[in-house]
């Protein structure tokens, strides 16, 4: 009975003290807590009130789910808490590098100063480095008028065998490099008197002797090929009989210290270009190459069939340009282009054997370099030509032995060189009327004799005695060419 009753009082509390919970859970606002723990009221209910192992079971249940749930807990507290301690240290990181590019902003700011102190200085540099280049050029200008626009230049060429001191009628002061005499001894037309020495004295801009190599040759002229890039029309000829060094004076051989005038003159012309592109000046260059034969106009840089050569004429297409049809004009950026025209040139050039040489040029040779320059900063433009002609042999008719062809070529040699010095006798008296047309030749370099060029001759003469009324001719001839004067040179500069 009175287990009964402990029972019975037992399962009438527990509802009361379910539904107990449940309302002060109700009145605490929580609307999920109610319907777990009446779940659980209603679960626990359901066990009969002797099955307190059970309930500890239930206890043990929700105890390992707290557990489960603190330990879940404490695993996002530590994942938590490396992520603070990450971000704390991302947040140093920024810090130093925030302070860094602070640091790098000031040094761009100090960089963009000094970067713009100097564009300042390059600047006014540039514009020191062009007021200096064109008080050059102007100096350089007065030099050369100075020293004459018209120079003359005399090259004695060695023995080609036997030593140099049998040169006995040929006497080149020691101590003066323009002077030259011709000495020769004359026999007494009465037989009465001894024989007495002849002697022709003669003075030129520069002399030189036997023993002269071609970079010496070469620098005295150095600075009238620079006239050239300044805007100048620039001309310089080699002048004497066959066989007196005049080819080997303007072109040279193919070593490179045996060169002549016309390699070392592309030489330094393409090496002044080259430097002059630092003060905002761009060059280009266009070559030609043309033979005087006959009267006759010939492209030496003509590459098709012989038999379908155009005729050529010269046409002054303005007062200061001239110009030749149907030539072939090859735009040229290098020295070595250059040289490739000169052999090309060099194997179609007019050759023959005379008295004189068994490989004679029978031709005029006549090439020219136009340059035009451009310095689109200063809005400047220049225009020249560079004209350096090897001229045929002007030995005497008689003493080339030539005949048939020969002759015919000797005949218009002869005359082409005769007005070409009755052109620079006109100047040299300041006529009203030049002949230029007189002669293909003298057509051809009237801008280059008339007065807006500077000009350059060579008279070559040979060592050997037999040579020498040739000689003395030459030289008479180059002393007309050395007392002419023609005004001054002015640049093609726009």
């Amino acid at each position: 009975v009175i287990f009964l009753v402990l029972l019975q009082n037992t399962t009438s509390r527990l509802p009361v003290m379910s539904g107990k919970r449940a309302h002060t859970s109700s009145t605490d606002g929580e609307q999920q807590q109610p319907a777990q723990v009446s779940a659980a009221g209603s679960g626990a209910s359901r066990r009969p009130g002797w099955d307190l192992k059970g309930k500890v079971s239930d206890m043990e249940n929700k105890v390992q789910n707290y557990q489960g749930k603190i330990k879940s807990a404490n695993q996002e507290n530590e994942y938590l808490k490396d992520s603070i301690t990450k971000a704390q240290k991302h947040k140093t990181q920024l810090a130093i590098q925030t302070s860094a590019l602070g640091r790098c902003q000031d040094h761009l700011k100090e960089s963009q100063e000094l970067a713009g102190n100097l564009e300042e200085t390059v600047a006014h540099q540039r514009e020191e480095l062009h007021l200096g280049e064109m008080e050059r050029r102007k100096l350089h200008n007065a030099i050369q008028e100075l020293k004459g626009n018209i120079r003359v230049f005399c090259r004695v060429r060695p023995l080609l065998t036997g030593n140099q001191s049998d040169v006995l009628h040929i006497q080149l002061p020691a101590h003066d490099n323009k002077a030259l005499t011709l000495a020769k001894m004359e026999e007494s037309h009465t037989g009465r008197t001894a024989d007495t020495q002849k002697s022709y004295n003669f003075s030129f801009d520069r002399v030189f002797g036997p023993r002269a190599v071609q970079r010496e040759v070469f620098e005295e002229i150095s600075l009238l090929v620079q006239s050239a890039l300044d805007g100048y029309n620039v001309c310089c000829f080699a002048y004497g009989q066959t066989g007196s060094g005049k080819t080997f004076t303007m072109e040279g051989s193919d070593l490179e210290e045996l060169w002549g005038v016309i390699p070392r003159a592309v030489q330094q012309i393409f090496k002044s270009a080259k430097a002059l592109r630092a003060q905002g000046w761009q060059y280009t260059f266009t070559a030609s190459f043309v033979e005087i034969y006959n009267e006759t106009l010939r492209d030496l840089l003509y590459t098709g069939k012989p038999n379908k050569r155009p005729e050529h004429e010269i046409r002054k297409i303005s007062s200061n340009e001239i110009t030749v049809t149907n030539l072939t004009y090859q735009k040229v950026n290098n020295e070595d282009e250059v040289h490739n025209l000169i052999m090309l040139a060099n194997q179609n050039r007019s050759t023959a054997r005379t008295g004189m040489n068994d490989h004679s040029s029978r031709s005029h040779s006549v090439f020219q370099l136009d340059i035009e320059g451009q310095n689109s900063d200063r809005d400047t433009k220049c225009k020249s030509t560079l004209c350096l002609v090897d001229l045929a042999g002007s030995e005497r008719v008689q003493k080339s032995q030539s005949q048939g062809d020969r002759f015919k070529e000797m005949t218009a040699i002869n005359s082409s060189l005769t007005n070409l010095g009755i052109v620079i006798a006109a100047l040299a008296n300041k006529d009203s009327f030049v002949p230029y047309r007189n002669s293909k030749l003298t057509y051809l370099l009237q801008n280059c004799l008339g007065g807006n060029s500077k000009t350059l001759m060579f008279v070559n003469i040979s060592p050997e005695e037999e040579s020498f009324s040739e000689s003395l001719n030459s030289l008479r001839f180059a002393s007309k060419v050395n007392d002419c004067v023609i005004g001054t040179a002015s640049a093609n500069r726009k």
